[in-house]
């Protein structure tokens, strides 16, 4: 009798495959079996590229003679330790009795390109049947969906070529990059610290990231705080009240154009601002005249659904975790049927999805923290129109739609930590709040004018709570959010009422220096090819192939941290680079800037994306990469520049003369990186 194999990515998840499938499976030894089928398990990777000794043996010593390091066909090995389970699972896809075999990896390209190296090494003969589950939740239906309608395995042929490229191209220039740069001047970095020798560890994404830390660093070092000065002019209320209204700049003023003026609301000199004072003070009558006064409704709408990115952010914010610890949380939610697929950028519902969204809000109800929202949305019927919004919207998914609660699995929760309860609900609040309405404001701005010249006041006043009743509290509120003034002090004022003038004061401001990126922040600044952008709504406007992809920035992050590149603040998640790190960065800056540059790092992943939509061949994409690495190689070898790197070190080096031995812990960095020198990421 003809079978089908499901391979899963790991035992948990072919456990749920057997589950759905409800057939009557005995336990054997790296595998299920049944009468009808058989479901097995990969262990993650079982199969990794080769290192450069395999293909010769004269690879195996450092030498700049043996660079670059381009082979034409790629060697691959399994890898030692579940090399047993390679066996199980090779076996099963040969079998005799096995006519179809169901690809259950994880739905992505990580995922495929774990099966597609097992197939590849196990040697599966063509005639056997390959159909692809693709599944954005490990719920029963779901899985019984994706089974129903899987495809022939030759559909994600692109995304296989995308997947293997990717690797290669992390492969190529992590060993050849870091062997060239490791040769060339690791010396002169041990001499610097005082060690043996010096490995200087070098990827494609890994060292961009660097790069964005220490130049946002050094950013900071060079600011130069800048006082300004404003007028505030403090206008008489009925009821001993006052309305504090600051001045600005206009065509008409005395100020027009003068070279004094920081922006159009203060002055670069206190004296300016005294000498604006005294022209204002010779005015006759000191009285102030509502020139206009508007009135206005401003609406804010819910944000859109969490990716992986977004949810990194709020949880480094709130929680003080990181971004590994954020995906490691919420996979572990997804494998318990709570939420759907985690490694995604898309922010938005699939029109099919949407369909069927009253199912997830039904289960909901049974959640009781948001259980009242849930009802209410079920009573309104509100969610009845979400496929025809901006949450729903089929050509923004590539992948998988956003992270969103199934409704299920909420038995679960009792097993699990604090920490991923909140994270869930997080999750939760922000799904259901797309079904409310948006928060409104009350707006009412006034200008004012003595003599020539312009005051102004606002208020800003939240008249209808809408999705800010679910919000989480810490990602509803901002700055904007809170009322400028007392909306009282506006009541009674028209246009062509007259105030009598208080009295007039200076405020004194400083410009403030760039933010350090904590761990969220940055990985917002990866996903925007290196730019940090607050604001919701433009983020999505701009948004597009970043640095790295949602299911690698954290561990990019990590290893960053591990080999002390960086340091990440656990109480903070504040991120800044450290002593070796500023070092590498300005090894790499003397001899390849190029990999520093994120908008370059970022079109080497908008070309995997290519490659996976078949825009481009992945010979076209080979050509390019080893080419880049050919001329990259032929330029530092050229170069004669390894002394002049100490006056970098050493400007540096005095930004860390106060911290416990910096010298020292970039010593034992230095022993710590020597294992992490091949197919960086």
């Amino acid at each position: 009798m003809a079978k089908s194999l499901f391979i899963a990515e790991k035992p948990s998840v072919a456990q749920e495959f057997a589950k759905a499938l409800k057939q009557n499976f005995s336990r054997r030894d790296g595998y299920l079996e049944s009468q009808e089928s058989v479901v097995t398990w990969c262990v993650g990777h079982l199969v990794t590229m080769s290192y450069p000794e395999k293909y010769d043996e004269k690879y195996k010593r450092w030498s700049l003679e043996t660079l670059p390091f381009l082979p034409e066909e790629f060697k691959y090995e399994v890898i030692p330790d579940v090399e047993k389970q390679f066996r199980i699972v090779s076996g099963l896809l040969n079998r005799e009795d096995v006519a179809t075999i169901y690809v259950c990896t994880d739905s992505g390209r990580e995922g495929e390109y774990i099966y597609r190296l097992v197939e590849m090494m196990a040697g599966v003969k063509d005639k056997k049947e390959r159909r692809r589950v693709w599944i954005d939740s490990q719920t029963e239906e779901e899985i019984l969906r994706g089974i129903r309608e899987a495809k022939d395995e030759s559909a994600y042929d692109n995304l296989s070529d995308a997947a293997f490229l990717r690797a290669k191209e992390d492969y190529l220039m992590g060993i050849n990059f870091s062997r060239l740069l490791t040769l060339r001047y690791g010396n002169v970095v041990a001499s610097y610290l005082g060690t043996r020798s010096q490995v200087i560890s070098v990827g494609r994404v890994m060292t961009c990231v660097l790069g964005m830390v220490v130049k946002r660093e050094r950013e900071i070092r060079s600011f130069v705080k800048t006082p300004f000065y404003r007028v505030m002019a403090g206008l008489a209320l009925p009821g001993d009240k006052k309305l504090d209204a600051e001045w600005r700049v206009t065509p008409d003023s005395v100020y027009a154009g003068h070279p004094a003026l920081y922006k159009e609301n203060g002055f670069k000199e206190k004296k300016e601002a005294e000498n604006l004072i005294c022209i204002l003070q010779k005015i006759e009558p000191q009285i102030a005249e509502i020139i206009s006064l508007e009135k206005k409704q401003e609406k804010k709408n819910p944000p859109l659904l969490y990716n992986l990115a977004e949810l990194q952010n709020d949880c480094s914010r709130m929680f003080k975790i990181s971004p590994d610890e954020t995906l490691k949380t919420v996979q572990e939610l997804y494998e318990k049927k709570l939420v759907t697929y985690p490694r995604t950028d898309a922010r938005v519902l699939s029109s099919a999805v949407a369909k069927e969204i009253h199912r997830n809000l039904q289960g909901l109800t049974r959640f009781e923290p948001c259980r009242q929202f849930a009802e209410e949305i079920l009573a309104s019927g509100s969610f009845k129109g979400i496929g025809k919004t901006r949450y729903t919207n089929d050509k923004q998914i590539t992948d998988h739609y956003a992270i969103i609660p199934t409704g299920q699995g909420l038995s679960a929760l009792r097993s699990v930590s604090e920490r991923s309860r909140k994270v869930y609900e997080v999750i939760v609040r922000r799904f259901l709040s797309i079904f409310y309405g948006p928060a409104v404001y009350k707006k009412i701005s006034v200008t004012a004018s003595i003599g020539k010249e312009r005051f102004f006041a606002g208020s800003r006043v939240l008249v209808d709570k809408g999705y800010l009743a679910i919000a989480v509290k810490e990602t509803a509120q901002n700055k904007q959010d809170e009322p400028q003034l007392d909306a009282g002090l506006f009541e009674g004022l028209r246009k062509g009422s007259k105030l009598p003038v208080k009295g007039y004061e200076i405020k004194e401001g400083e410009t403030s220096p760039p933010k350090r990126y904590n761990s969220g922040s940055m990985i917002l600044a990866m996903e925007n090819a290196g730019q940090l952008i607050e604001d919701e709504e433009l983020r999505e406007q701009i948004k597009g192939s970043g640095i790295g992809t949602s299911a690698t920035r954290a561990e990019i992050l990590k290893k960053l941290v591990n080999i002390k590149y960086i340091d990440l603040n656990k109480k903070t998640q504040i991120i800044t680079p450290t002593l070796l790190g500023e070092m590498i960065h300005d090894v790499v800056a003397s001899s390849i800037r190029s990999l520093l540059n994120p908008e370059l790092t970022a079109s080497w992943e908008k070309g995997l994306t290519y490659v996976a939509e078949g825009t481009i061949k992945q010979e076209e994409y080979m050509t390019k990469l080893n080419n880049f690495i050919k001329s990259r190689t032929d330029g530092v070898l050229k170069l004669r520049n390894q002394y002049n790197l100490r006056q970098y070190f050493d400007y540096s080096a005095q930004f860390y003369k106060n911290s416990k031995s910096p010298i020292a812990a970039a010593k034992k960095a230095g022993t710590s990186v020597k294992k992490s020198a091949g197919g960086e990421k």
